[in-house]
Formats: structure tokens, C-alpha cells, sequence
């Protein structure tokens, strides 16, 4: 089997962006991001690194960010997704570089164990590390969660800065065992946490055939039986009330979503944003105030901004 490759050649800047975009967006198979600066910084380390950037193929004049597709995938109509994705960022201020987007095939029988050379033990906090099925961790705390992931061509492995706001936004709120819905599951890594943190039940949905399965297959790597995967549209179709709603989606996607959380959430209940770039913040705030939500908490990491809302008149 052979995969697609979309290569676009552009700025640190945008890295963060085009990872949830090619993730929760188009749906890709896997990202990877070769950054200039990780080569130079090689060669400043002090432990007699010999870096000679002259030597190195296809080294990047900034970043250098490839998406992984299904071969059946339209080619064409991907590369003029990422058109307009990288002027959208431009329009926001962003710098994206030269922009230049290309595309090739690769085989992919050896994705799996390039992939396990560079994803190794996240020790996320005194409560939750995540672990890759293949390594062999004990906990560094005595009452420290594992939560074990089976990343395989990636749909959300704790590695990216707004995941890590969500895990903030749940050790927050979830304090005692409450109801969990995980809008936009990926991996299922927020619905795992949700479930190791207390949570009661979870129900976990996303709207690709491909990431429910690997919700359910990290699920059951983790032995928990109180999570159940629904494919949805965000909350469409979905059924009950909940104590808290996380969403790690990009801002766009949110603001879908705001319209949808007030017959979904229990009285004193919690919403747990994540995924919106802090140019972006200013509509989330004005659609959460027009459904009569507040802001109880802002968590910031880089350029990335995650929330803990409520009701008004909680």
C-alpha cells in the first residue's frame, strides 16, 4: 500500500495550526514536521554533536511540514485546501514562508517503526503520563495514571500543545467523578485521561470512521469500560446530558459547536475548550456570551489558548 504525501515548505509559525488542521480537519493519516532549527540546535549541544548542515538532504529554510494521506485521497482538491489554509493564516499575521506546496507516494510498511524511534514516554503530570504501548514505564508518581496509546499513523498522541491545554482543563475540572462527553475524539487520549482522572462515564465521538476505530482500539488497550465511541458530527444525533463537554477542535469547529452545548449540558456543568489560536479568541468569546456561557478559566501555552466555561448564571 502507498501513501500520499502533501510537503509544504513554510514557517515555524504555522506548524501548530496545520497539525490540528490536517488532523481534525482533513482527516490525514499522520503529520511530521522537520524544522531547520532542530538541526542547528544539534550542533550546539555539548555532547560532541558534529552537525554539518551542508550535508544534510533536503534541509529546510524554516519548517517543512508533510501529511500523510490514503492514496485514495483527491490530490488536487487536498493541495487547494492547503492554499487557502495557508492565506487564512497569513491573513491572521502569521508569517508561512515560501508556501510551496508538493506531492509524492511512499510505501508505507515501515511507518510503525520510524514512528516508535521518535514517540517515547510523555510525563504529562503528578496525575497522567502517556505511555506507547511498546515501552515498558512505571509510574513516577505513586498515584500518576497511565494513559497507553497505540499511535500508530497518529490522530492525537498528547505531543501537541492544545492537547496538553485539555489535559490542564480536566485535571481542573474533574475533581470527582462526574459524566464526560469528548467531542472530536481522535485517539480517544482525552476520553482515556477523562475516564483514568474519575469520570463516571464518557462517550467519545467523532465524525471519522478511521479515528473511531482507533478511539476504540486505544480504549481497549487501556481496559476501561465505562467509555463508549459514538460516530457524530460534534453533538448531532448525540444523546443525554453531561457534567463536563471537552472539545479540542479548531476554533472554526467550535464555534459550530457553541449553539449545541446548552441542551447537552447538565445544570452546573463545565465546557473544556481547546485548539483556538489566540487570534481567534475574540469570536469565541462573542459566540459563547451570545448563548449565555462565561469564561472561568483561561489556559494559555504559546500561541494556543484553552477555556473552562459555564453557564451565566451558574
Amino acid at each position: 500500500m502507498k501513501l500520499l504525501i502533501i510537503k509544504i515548505e513554510t514557517s515555524h509559525e504555522v506548524e501548530d495550526a496545520l497539525n490540528i488542521y490536517s488532523q481534525d480537519v482533513l482527516h490525514c493519516l499522520g503529520t511530521e514536521s522537520r524544522k531547520r532549527s532542530d538541526f542547528e540546535q544539534a550542533g550546539w549541544e555539548s555532547d560532541s554533536t558534529i552537525v554539518n548542515l551542508s550535508e544534510i538532504n533536503d534541509l529546510p529554510q524554516d519548517l517543512q511540514f508533510l501529511a500523510y494521506f490514503d492514496i485514495e485521497q483527491d490530490k488536487a482538491e487536498l493541495v487547494e485546501k492547503y492554499q487557502k489554509k495557508l492565506a487564512e493564516l497569513k491573513s491572521y499575521g502569521l508569517q508561512i514562508g515560501k508556501a510551496k506546496i508538493t506531492t509524492s507516494y511512499i510505501k508505507d510498511e515501515d511507518w510503525n517503526t520510524v514512528w516508535q524511534k521518535f514517540y517515547h514516554v510523555i510525563n504529562f503530570s503528578r496525575h497522567l503520563a502517556i505511555v506507547p504501548e511498546w515501552e515498558d514505564y512505571q509510574p513516577a508518581f505513586k498515584d500518576q495514571q497511565l494513559i497507553k496509546l497505540d499511535p500508530g499513523l497518529a490522530f492525537g498522541t498528547g505531543t501537541h500543545k492544545t492537547t496538553q491545554i485539555a489535559l490542564m482543563g480536566l485535571e481542573q475540572a474533574l475533581t470527582e467523578p462526574k459524566t464526560v462527553c469528548d467531542v472530536g475524539t481522535g485517539s480517544g487520549i482525552l476520553a482515556i485521561a477523562s475516564s483514568l482522572l474519575g469520570a463516571s462515564s464518557v462517550v467519545a465521538t467523532d465524525i471519522s470512521d478511521e479515528a473511531v476505530t482507533a478511539a476504540k482500539e486505544n480504549i481497549a488497550l487501556n481496559h476501561l469500560a465505562n467509555i463508549k465511541v459514538e460516530k457524530a458530527s460534534l453533538l448531532n444525533g448525540v444523546e443525554g446530558k453531561y457534567d463536563i463537554i471537552i472539545a479540542n477542535i479548531l476554533a472554526e469547529i467550535l464555534l459550530e459547536l457553541i449553539p449545541e452545548l446548552n441542551e447537552h449540558l447538565n445544570a452546573g456543568g463545565k465546557v473544556i475548550f481547546s485548539g483556538i489560536d489566540y487570534t481567534q479568541l475574540d469570536k469565541i468569546k462573542a459566540a459563547l456570551t451570545k448563548h449565555d456561557f462565561k469564561i472561568d478559566l483561561t489556559i494559555e501555552h504559546g500561541r494556543w489558548v484553552g477555556l473552562i466555561i459555564e453557564r451565566k448564571d451558574n
